[in-house]
């Protein structure tokens, strides 16, 4: 018997109509989001792929920092737990293991972003300390 290594390429390309220019996105954060907080077929698209099993988070998904483990989860103006305040938008996609709970992924917490071309709906908020984002 021989083992051959097999060699696959997928190419993604991330959409992100929904930034308005390019300010700030030399300056993104390295972030961990907790996926507790996030719906599998809203905010990322899960694995279908026997080859390649990777689920795959969507850029534009806004996040607000849990204050208890520091992580990022869903921004949700009803949470109680640090997410109720905006920290920024996933600014690229990341694949990940569909076990994953914790996933890494740079935040966009300054720039212009057009809030019609978000993957989900959100309200412009007033810039913050922590997150200057201009809504168009």
């Amino acid at each position: 018997m021989t083992v051959q290594p097999v060699t696959t390429t997928r190419n993604l390309t991330a959409d992100r109509s929904w930034l308005a220019s390019l300010h700030g996105t030399s300056d993104v954060d390295s972030i961990t989001l907790d996926m507790s907080t996030f719906v599998s077929g809203t905010h990322y698209v899960p694995s279908t792929d026997t080859d390649i099993p990777y689920s795959r988070f969507l850029s534009g998904i806004p996040v607000g920092k849990i204050t208890a483990s520091g992580l990022y989860g869903l921004y949700n103006t009803g949470a109680a737990d640090g997410r109720q305040t905006l920290a920024g938008f996933v600014f690229a996609e990341v694949l990940f293991a569909p076990t994953q709970t914790k996933v890494p992924a740079a935040l966009l917490w300054h720039g212009s972003v057009r809030t019609a071309k978000l993957p989900i709906a959100v309200a412009a908020v007033a810039p913050s300390a922590t997150c200057q984002i201009r809504f168009v």
